[in-house]
């Protein structure tokens, strides 16, 4: 069996080639050796390696930037997909896709169902959501949040910097989801993938939380052990406070009922993946 990684260098790229099963020749590709705007070159590569399937981890995720640039974003998370699908389709390869919890508008307050009412409000909400539907219905799309990772920039590896160099740290404590920590998102992939899921699902660790409560947890965490010399006061502000040129959703926990029944057990809650990453930090810096 063979899989194409794209965005082979990123967060979920990196672990995905991790944590791939067993028997797997992995093809990694990533923005320097393969441009997934070029039909040409992405369905040459399909056409000669010939994965079963294609694991789509690449994407534009500068949010602030897509709305200055949504036509750059666009290409990346939605043309590029269409043209990832059709190439798949070519050899009959399985596209895997990645989205996003920024494809809803945040307003409901409870969990999104897979198949809830998609209304963006951003420039990459709407980028995010045209790839979904280039993707096309034979495709397995996984919507995720708040992905972090021992390497890369995350919010965790942010607080870390922040919380060692100043005084105190101001979080936002209006915005509600849930963290996801990479390894477990590509752990997720790979499953749902031997397991022939098809459609629209997500996936996140367990549990809810505010960015607020993510730091308090990352720091509390982090000097307890000792990655961090002493706490520093968290202080709770609005969004209203931290203005950005995107805006954000507010609540946008996803449900992912439908997932852990397919994989047959629930995700670990967010605050044990978080303790887990911190301590592989610790351990490799």
């Amino acid at each position: 069996m063979k899989a194409l990684i794209t965005g082979s260098d990123g967060q979920l790229g990196t672990a995905l080639q991790a944590v791939a099963p067993t028997g797997i020749a992995i093809v990694a590709r990533d923005r320097a050796t393969l441009d997934l705007t070029d039909a040409a070159a992405v369905r040459d590569l399909i056409a000669s390696e010939r994965p079963d399937v294609i694991l789509n981890a690449a994407a534009w995720t500068a949010v602030d930037r897509a709305e200055a640039e949504e036509a750059a974003a666009h290409a990346i998370n939605a043309d590029a997909v269409g043209i990832l699908a059709a190439a798949a389709r070519d050899v009959g390869a399985k596209l895997v896709h990645v989205s996003t919890d920024f494809v809803f508008d945040g307003n409901g307050g409870i969990p999104y169902c897979p198949d809830a009412p998609a209304a963006p409000v951003s420039a990459y909400g709407r980028t995010k959501l045209a790839g979904e539907i280039a993707a096309g219905g034979d495709a397995l799309i996984v919507r995720t949040a708040w992905v972090y990772a021992p390497t890369g920039g995350n919010f965790v590896r942010t607080m870390l910097r922040l919380m060692n160099e100043r005084d105190s740290v101001g979080v936002v404590a209006d915005q509600v989801g849930t963290p996801t920590y990479a390894p477990d998102l590509a752990r997720a992939l790979w499953a749902l993938w031997q397991a022939e899921a098809t459609g629209m699902l997500h996936y996140t660790d367990a549990g809810v939380a505010s960015w607020y409560d993510f730091a308090v947890a990352i720091q509390e965490e982090s000097v307890a052990l000792g990655l961090l010399a002493k706490a520093v006061p968290v202080i709770p502000i609005t969004t209203a406070q931290f203005p950005t040129p995107a805006r954000r959703p507010f609540y946008s926990v996803l449900d992912k009922t439908r997932t852990w029944n397919i994989l047959e057990k629930p995700a670990p809650h967010w605050r044990v993946n978080l303790r887990t990453m911190l301590k592989e930090i610790a351990a490799h810096g």
